[in-house]
């Protein structure tokens, strides 16, 4: 019982017009911030989720248009030489003026998918790296407001939406191509996953991991001619 009274008392000593004006802002800042990111640079679009996903660059820009500051702590980590583990556990700090004004928190290791295969001990750095990114995207969805717009972590993700691209070479000795060129040709295809699909199977793909470099350009073409 005391909870709602408690909860009626604070929203009896919100200022309603002063909470209407803040809202505005927010929804003028989040129609902003979508005029000022280009798609496939600042933000990424996946098959198969609702929002598009917050990129490194988007998120130091949105950043640099509130006059934010960021700071990093690592909070954990494992370095194991023997077993090849490698993990960290980062938290980004967002100041303004020197005041804190929000927090966002980061984690990566080796364990993951598109890591796992990889030789751990050329990858520590990487991981590093990749919290430290995870963490800033995080702080800014919550200081820009922009969860509703935006989400994060799976920009890794395949252009089928399956499994990463793991650049490994098929059973024809073809090598196939990376990650960045399947988010290309979803890109080309201006988010339309049936033109990709539809142009990978007349070159006899199923997924795009599967796609040769010797077809890419063709079916980049192809790709971009349909979505035209």
């Amino acid at each position: 019982m005391s909870d709602t009274v408690n909860n009626i008392s604070i929203i009896e000593n919100v200022e309603i017009s002063t909470f209407q004006q803040t809202i505005s802002k927010i929804h003028q800042f989040q129609e902003l911030v979508k005029t000022q990111l280009s798609q496939n640079h600042d933000y990424g679009i996946v098959p198969g989720t609702a929002k598009p996903t917050l990129l490194k660059p988007g998120a130091e820009k949105i950043l640099m248009l509130m006059g934010l500051t960021s700071e990093f702590d690592l909070l954990d980590s494992t370095r194991d030489f023997k077993t090849g583990f490698f993990q960290y556990q980062v938290k980004c700090k967002l100041y303004k003026n020197g005041i804190l004004i929000t927090e966002g928190l980061g984690a990566c290791n080796t364990m993951e998918g598109k890591y796992v295969k990889q030789n751990a001990f050329t990858i520590d750095n990487t991981v590093l790296k990749m919290a430290k990114k995870r963490a800033l995207v995080d702080a800014t969805l919550v200081v820009a407001s922009l969860s509703q717009i935006f989400t994060q972590d799976v920009e890794d993700m395949d252009l089928s939406g399956d499994k990463p691209v793991t650049g490994q070479i098929s059973h024809d000795s073809a090598e196939v191509i990376s990650k960045a060129q399947a988010k290309r040709m979803f890109a080309i295809s201006k988010g339309n996953a049936d033109i990709c699909r539809d142009v990978l199977k007349k070159y006899g793909y199923e997924k795009s991991e599967e796609v040769k470099k010797v077809d890419y350009e063709k079916i980049c073409k192809d790709i971009q001619e349909l979505a035209a």
